[in-house]
């Protein structure tokens, strides 16, 4: 199968683990650690993958790449904790659908003639377009995965985009415990999870609340392999209260559990999950325009439970975490101002800062991925995962008197002018480095010309607002259990 590539690992002269030091020099830095410390004037240098030291007119070594900060912001590297990358592809296709119509569209009748190809294809553009938005870490939540052939493809997308990832397996055209239980996935996790830095694993599956917990092998699947497991919870009409009492009931809360939407669930299922030390994935873009629920920011930190960002899908809503945290402080707020109204009060202090929120899209994720000890802030030991925000050419970059809402309601992603990855450097003057962009469009516009073909040109036209049969209105989108939830539609 022929792929088109990135421009591989290599790169000359512009610095990177094992290549020359990097220098960002005179910035605004946004430290994000423990005390979300803001350092103006101060230069950020890396040497090799880590950050080697922080400070106003550092001496750096011979031969340091130096790049221009100064009016800028640098801040870590941004971590969005759950993306379905292989729908990329497909971007903006679906900017109408409600939820019922994505479940429909991809669960139950298109999702199965994606090709390897094509689950690659959506990797490659995602992946290049979380880069480019400064997005350095991304959980691919792949469930297209058909075959393991899809898996590979998936995996190979992945590791010719010089960004950190972790593929999370999923597959929704089967029981989790059917696929979980195949020689072809373990031997793909055999060939696969070597433990390399750059790309991790988790297990991508939901629970759909059904008394027999048929996904309790995928589950004790993921604890033999010592997985972390990604899931939808709290999606109305899908997943909900049933479904973590009976993760907890058998011992399946754990720390590493990452519950996606988290957007109608009960109290009971907020106090499991911050018993259990979980977190949620918060992607309000997604829930406020698609029906998961009202995003749930407001309700995760009255139990404080730890909070995360992701975009969902690029087939409805942008790649990038600046609409997220700007989408997110908007909603918060918004319950929060009419909470308020309703008691004839007013509210004078907002509780939710922009602060909090850039915390969230960075040092959040990496907390959720167990990866809080090097990444998610600029400190000195970290990994050298950054982005510099700089926009010359723009009346909006200046002037920068609150940085940390500079970035949650100013910036966007054409102001991002230098990522590094590892400490090293994949944008930089606001382009991708050693990226053949030609090469992608390519590929991406065949596996749109293989859908078209396969709908044909009246059923790709009436899939961007497809009318959904009233026998497919149902609580969730999964052939493998009746189970209907009595949440919703009377059981």
């Amino acid at each position: 199968m022929s792929r088109p590539t990135t421009g591989g690992t290599g790169s000359s002269g512009t610095g990177g683990a094992g290549g020359r030091p990097v220098v960002l020099r005179g910035g605004t830095v946004l430290t994000v650690d423990a005390t979300r410390q803001v350092l103006t004037g101060h230069d950020v240098l890396v040497v090799g993958d880590r950050i080697a030291a922080i400070g106003p007119g550092l001496a750096v070594p011979d031969g340091a790449v130096e790049i221009d900060a100064a009016g800028g912001i640098v801040m870590p590297g941004m971590i969005d904790t759950h993306r379905h990358l292989w729908q990329t592809a497909m971007r903006g296709y679906g900017a109408d659908w409600t939820l019922t119509q994505y479940f429909v569209w991809y669960y139950l009748e298109w999702g199965r003639i994606f090709r390897p190809q094509d689950i690659h294809a959506g990797n490659l553009l995602g992946a290049l377009e979380a880069l480019d938005a400064g997005v350095t870490t991304t959980v691919d939540w792949s469930h297209g995965l058909r075959t393991t052939e899809h898996a590979d493809a998936a995996a190979d997308a992945l590791v010719s985009v010089p960004g950190r990832f972790v593929l999370a397996y999923g597959n929704i055209q089967a029981a989790p415990a059917d696929w979980t239980g195949t020689a072809e996935f373990r031997d793909f996790m055999r060939r696969r999870a070597t433990g390399g830095d750059l790309l991790g694993f988790q297990l991508a599956f939901d629970v759909t609340g059904d008394p027999a917990f048929p996904e309790k092998p995928a589950f004790e699947a993921a604890r033999e392999l010592g997985l972390a497991v990604t899931t939808h919870a709290g999606v109305w009409g899908a997943t909900g209260d049933d479904g973590i009492r009976l993760m907890h009931q058998h011992g399946f809360m754990t720390p590493e559990t990452v519950y996606v939407h988290g957007a109608s669930l009960s109290a009971d299922s907020y106090h499991r999950i911050a018993a259990t030390g979980g977190s949620v994935s918060v992607s309000t873009e997604s829930e406020q325009s698609a029906g998961q629920g009202y995003p749930p920011s407001w309700a995760l930190r009255s139990y404080g439970i730890p909070v995360s960002l992701s975009m969902d899908t690029s087939v409805w809503w942008s790649g990038d975490l600046f609409s997220a945290m700007r989408a997110t402080l908007g909603a918060d707020r918004s319950r929060e101002h009419l909470e308020a109204h309703a008691l004839g009060e007013t509210v004078t202090h907002a509780a939710l800062r922009a602060d909090q929120v850039v915390e969230w899209a960075t040092r959040g994720g990496a907390r959720a991925l167990g990866r809080e000890a090097d990444l998610g802030s600029v400190e000195v030991g970290k990994k050298a995962d950054l982005v510099l925000i700089r926009n010359d050419h723009s009346p909006v970059s200046f002037p920068l008197l609150n940085p940390h809402g500079h970035v949650a309601f100013q910036a966007q992603r054409a102001d991002v002018h230098t990522v590094l990855v590892d400490g090293r450097i994949v944008k930089r003057d606001g382009r991708l480095v050693d990226t053949d962009l030609a090469a992608v469009r390519r590929t991406v516009e065949a596996t749109v010309d293989h859908l078209r073909g396969e709908l044909g040109e009246e059923a790709w036209a009436r899939g961007m607002n497809p009318d959904v049969p009233a026998t497919k209105i149902l609580d969730n989108p999964y052939t493998y259990t009746d189970y209907r939830s009595g949440g919703t539609h009377g059981g």
